[in-house]
C-alpha cells in the first residue's frame, strides 16, 4: 500500500481531496495533513509518503521551498502540485525538481485520476527496478563473500580478481575483520531465536557492522570493524564468565570463531579456524558455549580412531563395576571414555554410533547378569534416539551414569552417594 500526504491551506479543500477519490481501491492510505508549509514540510519529511497532492501558495513556506527543501534532505517521493493560478513559471521551476503533474483548481476528478494512475505506473517500475537491482547487489556481494570465506578473493584489476574498490561498494571495507560461526542446538518449538544484533546490542542498519550468510551449510557472521569486534569481545566476556540462564540467547547457540584479521586476502584465515573449531563442539564441557582461536592448539593435537576392541573394554569394566557396586570405578571408567572419546578424529555421527552399541551391549550383558531382577531399561529405540538428539558428549556420559544408578537402585547395590555426582566432580575437574 502506497501513503499520501495532502498539504492545502483550506481545510475544505483537504477534506475534498480526501473524498474526491477512492483511496484505498487505488492503493494508498493517507498518512498525514498540512495546513502551512512548515506543517507540511515536517510531515513530509517525518511520514515520507509516496505521494503528496501540495498546494502551491501556502503559508511560510511556498509549495516550491517545500520541495527544494524536501529533495535537498533526501525525499524522494513523487509531488502533484495543485493552484488556482495558471502560473508557467511554477510549473517550471516545480519541473526543476522532477514534478511532473501541475493541476490547477478546482480540481477535475478524471484529471487527478489519470495522473494519480500515472504515477501508480510510475512507482510501481521504480519498485521493480529497485528490486532489480537489490537483487543483482545481493548476488554479487554474496559471491564475493564467499570468495572471501574460502580463499578465491584476489586484489587487483586483472581478469582474476577484483579491485578494492567493490569491497567498499558492497560495504566489505573495514580495518579488521573476525568469522564467527555459530549453530543453534535447541530442540524444543518453544526455544527462541535470536539475531546477532541483539546478541551484541547493537544496532547493524545497512549491514555496516557484520555480515550475516550462510557457507556450507553452516550460519557465518563476518565481524568489520574495531567496533565489532570489541562488541563481540564484551559478549564473550560476559558470558563466559556467566553461566547462560534458561531460554537466554547462550542456552541454545553455540560460537566458534577464528582469529582476527587484517587484510581482506586473509578472511579465510579465520574462517577455516572457525570451521575446525565447530566441528568441536559436541565435545565442549557442560555450559561450554563459545570456542575461540585461542584454543586451537589443544582441539590440534594427535588423534586417534574409535576400535571395537576399546568398545568391549569399556563395556567390560562399566559391568564389572557395576556388579561389584564399585560406584567410583563406575564413575572413572565413564570420565576415562569421555577423554578417549574426545581426542578422537572420527565423526560425531560415529562417536554416536559408538556410544550407542555401547550402551546396547552394556544392556545386553547386564540383563543377562541380573535375568532375575527387574531391571527398567529404556527401550533400544529410545535409547538409539536419546544419543541421536544429544548435543554435546557430556550428556550422553551423564545419561549412561543415569541409568547405571538405576541399575544399582534395582539390584541393592547402590549407596547415599550416587554415580551422577562423581561424574559431576570429573567433569568440574577437567
Amino acid at each position: 500500500m502506497e501513503t499520501l500526504f495532502i498539504a492545502d491551506d483550506e481545510k475544505n479543500i483537504r477534506e475534498g481531496l480526501k473524498c474526491i477519490l477512492d483511496w484505498e481501491q487505488l492503493g494508498f492510505t493517507i498518512c498525514g495533513e498540512a495546513g502551512n508549509g512548515e506543517e507540511a514540510l515536517s510531515g513530509i519529511l517525518q511520514n515520507t509518503p509516496s505521494l503528496v497532492l501540495l498546494d502551491i501558495r501556502m503559508p511560510k513556506l511556498t509549495g516550491i521551498d517545500i520541495i527544494r527543501i524536501a529533495r535537498e534532505q533526501g525525499f524522494q517521493g513523487k509531488f502533484i502540485i495543485l493552484s488556482g493560478y495558471s502560473d508557467f513559471s511554477y510549473a517550471q521551476a516545480a519541473i526543476k525538481y522532477g514534478v511532473e503533474f501541475y493541476l490547477t483548481k478546482p480540481i477535475e476528478e478524471d484529471e487527478l485520476l489519470e495522473a494519480i494512475h500515472a504515477i501508480k505506473r510510475n512507482l510501481k517500475e521504480a519498485q521493480e527496478a529497485s528490486n532489480h537491482i537489490a537483487r543483482y547487489r545481493t548476488k554479487a556481494k554474496n559471491a564475493i563473500l564467499h570468495e572471501l570465506v574460502t580463499g578465491t578473493w584476489k586484489t587487483g584489476d586483472s581478469a582474476n580478481g577484483y579491485p578494492l574498490d567493490d569491497l567498499q561498494g558492497m560495504e566489505l571495507t573495514a580495518d579488521v575483520w573476525q568469522v564467527v560461526i555459530y549453530e543453534k542446538f535447541g530442540h524444543l518449538p518453544e526455544d527462541k531465536s535470536y539475531s546477532f544484533a541483539e546478541l551484541l546490542n547493537i544496532t547493524n542498519s545497512g549491514n555496516h557492522t557484520f555480515e550475516s550468510f550462510e557457507e556450507e551449510h553452516k550460519n557465518v557472521i563476518l565481524l568489520k570493524g574495531s567496533f565489532a569486534l570489541r562488541r563481540f569481545e564484551e559478549f564473550l566476556s560476559h558470558y563466559e564468565k556467566n553461566t547462560p540462564q534458561a531460554g537466554s540467547p547462550m542456552d541454545t547457540i553455540f560460537l566458534a570463531y577464528g582469529r582476527p584479521v587484517y587484510q581482506p586476502d586473509e578472511i579465510y584465515l579465520s574462517y577455516e579456524e572457525a570451521c575446525t573449531l565447530i566441528r568441536r563442539r559436541f565435545f565442549c564441557i557442560q555450559g561450554q558455549h563459545t570456542l575461540g582461536w585461542q584454543e586451537l592448539p589443544a582441539v590440534l593435537t594427535d588423534k586417534h580412531t574409535i576400535s571395537d576392541d576399546k568398545l568391549h573394554e569399556y563395556c567390560d569394566a562399566l559391568v564389572n563395576y557395576l556388579q561389584t557396586a564399585n560406584r567410583k570405578q563406575v564413575a572413572s571408567t565413564l570420565f576415562s571414555l569421555e577423554q578417549y572419546l574426545y581426542n578422537t578424529a572420527d565423526s560425531i555421527a560415529q562417536v554416536k554410533l559408538f556410544l550407542t552399541d555401547l550402551f546396547l551391549q552394556m544392556k545386553e550383558n547386564i540383563n543377562i547378569v541380573y535375568n532375575n531382577s527387574r531391571i527398567s531399561f529404556p527401550s533400544n529405540s529410545a535409547i538409539i534416539d536419546h544419543i541421536e538428539h544429544c548435543c554435546y558428549l557430556y550428556e550422553i556420559i551423564l545419561y549412561f551414569s543415569e541409568q547405571v544408578k538405576a541399575v544399582m537402585d534395582t539390584t541393592g547395590n547402590s549407596s547415599r552417594d550416587s554415580v551422577l555426582d562423581d561424574i559431576l566432580y570429573y567433569i568440574e575437574a577437567l
